[in-house]
C-alpha cells in the first residue's frame, strides 16, 4: 500500500468534522450514539481533533 500524497492527506482532513478539544470530539460521539465505536485523535495537519472508527 502506497503512502498518501500531501494532497490526499489534506483532503482526508478537510472531509472530517473538526473539534477544538478531545472532550468536544468525544461528547459529539456520545450525542451521535457512537461513543463505543469511535475514538478521538489529534490531527497532525490541522492540529484539531477528529473522530475515527476503532
Amino acid at each position: 500500500m502506497k503512502k498518501p500524497t500531501a494532497e490526499e492527506r489534506q483532503r482526508q482532513c478537510t472531509r472530517k468534522r473538526r473539534y477544538r478539544t478531545q472532550g468536544d470530539a468525544l461528547d459529539a460521539a456520545v450525542l451521535a450514539g457512537v461513543a463505543g465505536e469511535r475514538s478521538a485523535y489529534r490531527c497532525a495537519l490541522c492540529g484539531l481533533w477528529h473522530l475515527t472508527s476503532r
